[in-house]
């Protein structure tokens, strides 16, 4: 049979078809070479099968050989390949080829563009060059080599990661001054192998931590001591407590030479003294489990985080972001591993952002001083009249910041709000008579005053500054339904605050039963406040509008709430008279011989359940451009405690 191709002539010379179908077939082959190849039996097969065989941890379906041309199992590679990307290789990176392969003959070489996602969602991109070389059975085969995983990498390398920590930023004061600032501490701890006699220890660290002045609140509690040291390695360090180095001192003979203490110094965010603005602030403390378990990845152990308050709420913006640096280790003969000193990326960290408030850090010192004598939970805000800044937050006794979110019966000091009402309505003068009953029923509900006193008929600046019950008790038809609730709402209660931070702005009686009203006329019934509630009330008061107290600056915690109305010179003069006369001549005379500028105030003691006998006591007041508002819980008489207490901070804040 004949040749199917005809045959052809070029240039006179008779060419036969077999030798023009070779031609063309090198033709292309040569094309090929020139603009690299991507069929099926090209290098790029190789690669990709490799680079998902490093993703998938399965390297079975790519041949491998060395430089030196000899094969290398799979296996092998996989083993090495795991081994050189050491903490890294339980992320594997994202992996793709760039650009076309370059082809010589029967060697090949692809670019791959690797990328790596690091802690804190910081990537590592980089290009590396795969080698390959085509075997005798025109497969590819990939040249394994260190230097595939990362250009710098040799054999017996690792990559491993190191947390670069950022620079926590301040909580600063309404001057900037950093309150929040590095400070010693001493760690102290117990190393279990070394201890002689468990129950003795726990004992005598539990007399040593009580004995600190002024007391820690709340206590250290030793309770999981013994189990802690049962499960722990004999010669690990126990983390019992961590204390300021003053506090440490103050016990250093006590406890230093106990069989198994050690200590550890070390620095911490801590603010000016313990117990300053503590619950309104925070603390930065080292990572807990459950902040791991509810940041995977974010943090390890020995991270400072914070924790409750400012320090809580801002943790991130304060803590900055994590920076990262990626080094290359090797082995040393004894199989340890030691940095090689090269660093193969580096993303620096992100220092914190600062958090500035309106704090004043010596109206903060005279007001954690004043509440700390008094053993019950207290709460002392300090807001400035004219601008409406939180200058202090102190709570007594507690770790909850009561200053802020207390939801509690105001008593005899909403007495303000009322008699405020009151005077809009018309409804009272300064010496119109009122009388003052010993007891006055509403509704079959009988009311009666403190000690059961009366007065008889007095004016009505009397039944203020001497705080009777009874007779606005009487008065509460006057104000009407809504008379109560709107004089609080001109104060900024029940309003939305853009602080910064959590509070409680109020809850007023409204309408209910005429026993409800008359309850609600001196503060009882279903009205409830806080203590910065009612400071900014009283800041109110004295300015003639209020204003949203404020105490984060910056950031920008969102809009303000609009300033309430003018209150009306006819209304709040009187009522200024009256809260003057309170402490000239009233429940609050102990105040009168405080040093400065005159006070001005308002007791109150505030049933809080059924029992008459359990009360909370109240002070409001002002001296100058400060207002505050002191609260003890079950603090029984107001003369006895808060009052107390507020003599205390204006005597501090004469002193400083």
């Amino acid at each position: 049979m004949g040749s199917p191709y005809p045959s052809r002539r070029f240039h006179g010379r008779r060419i036969a078809p077999r030798r023009i179908v070779g031609a063309v077939v090198g033709l292309l082959l040569v094309t090929g070479t020139l603009v690299g190849c991507s069929d099926s039996d090209g290098p790029d097969r190789a690669v990709d099968a490799f680079l998902a065989g490093w993703r998938g941890a399965d390297l079975n379906k790519v041949g491998f050989r060395n430089p030196a041309g000899e094969r290398v199992p799979a296996n092998d590679v996989a083993a090495e390949l795991k081994e050189l990307t050491g903490e890294l290789a339980k992320t594997p990176p994202a992996l793709r080829r760039e650009g076309e392969a370059k082809i010589t003959e029967d060697a090949a070489t692809v670019t791959v563009r690797v990328d790596w996602t690091l802690p804190g969602d910081t990537h590592w991109t980089y290009p590396s060059e795969i080698h390959l070389k085509r075997g005798k059975d025109d497969d590819w085969q990939v040249i394994w080599e260190p230097k595939v995983v990362e250009p710098k990498l040799t054999s017996g390398d690792q990559l491993a990661l190191r947390r670069l920590p950022a620079k926590r930023a301040l909580v600063t004061d309404g001057a900037g001054n950093g309150i929040v600032l590095p400070r010693p501490v001493v760690v102290v701890g117990v190393q279990p192998g070394e201890v002689t006699d468990v129950p003795d220890l726990v004992r005598d660290l539990d007399r040593a931590f009580k004995a600190i002045r002024p007391a820690i609140v709340p206590a250290i509690d030793l309770s999981d001591l013994p189990k802690r040291l049962s499960e722990a390695k004999p010669d690990a360090f126990v983390d019992v407590v961590s204390l300021r180095r003053d506090a440490y001192l103050q016990i250093k003979s006590r406890i230093y030479d106990l069989p198994g203490t050690k200590f550890r110094d070390e620095q911490r965010e801590l603010a000016p003294y313990r117990g300053f603005a503590a619950a309104l602030l925070g603390s930065v403390d080292p990572v807990q489990a459950a902040d791991m378990e509810a940041n995977p990845g974010l943090f390890e152990n020995g991270d400072m985080v914070g924790h409750g308050g400012l320090q809580g709420r801002y943790d991130k913006q304060l803590r900055g972001g994590i920076g990262i640096s990626v080094i290359i280790t090797s082995k040393r003969p004894d199989g340890s591993v030691t940095p090689s000193g090269t660093e193969a990326f580096r993303h620096d960290p992100a220092a914190g952002t600062p958090l500035k408030t309106t704090l004043d850090v010596p109206v903060q010192s005279a007001a954690d001083r004043a509440v700390e004598p008094e053993k019950r939970r207290s709460a002392l805000v300090a807001v400035r009249i004219s601008d409406g800044a939180v200058l202090a937050a102190a709570n007594g006794a507690t770790p909850e910041n009561l200053a802020f979110n207390a939801q509690v019966p105001p008593g005899s000091t909403f007495k303000m709000v009322s008699t405020l009402g009151l005077l809009d309505a018309g409804a009272v003068t300064l010496d119109g008579p009122v009388a003052c009953p010993k007891t006055f029923t509403v509704e079959g509900r009988s009311f009666k005053n403190s000690d059961s006193f009366e007065l008889g008929t007095v004016p009505f600046r009397t039944d203020f500054a001497k705080s009777c019950n009874t007779a606005f008790a009487a008065l509460a038809p006057r104000l009407g339904p809504d008379g109560l609730a709107n004089a609080g709402r001109s104060l900024g209660l029940e309003g939305t605050w853009q602080l910064g931070m959590d509070a409680f702005t109020g809850k007023v009686s409204a309408g209910g039963s005429a026993a409800e009203r008359a309850a609600a006329a001196f503060g009882q019934g279903t009205t409830l406040v806080s203590p910065l509630s009612m400071a900014a009330a009283t800041a109110a008061v004295a300015r003639g509008q209020w204003q949203q107290p404020k105490l984060v600056i910056e950031p920008n915690p969102g809009q303000a709430a609009s300033p309430g109305p003018q209150l009306k010179a006819g209304s709040v003069e009187p009522l200024r008279t009256m809260m003057r006369e309170v402490v000239t001549s009233g429940t609050g005379s102990a105040l009168k011989d405080v040093p400065g500028k005159p006070v001005y105030g308002k007791t109150g003691t505030a049933e809080y359940d059924d029992n008459p006998a359990h009360t909370h006591a109240w002070f409001v007041g002002w001296q100058g451009d400060i207002a505050f508002a002191v609260f003890v819980e079950k603090g029984g008489s107001s003369a006895a405690t808060a009052v107390p207490i507020a003599e205390r901070f204006l005597r501090n804040l004469a002193a400083r």
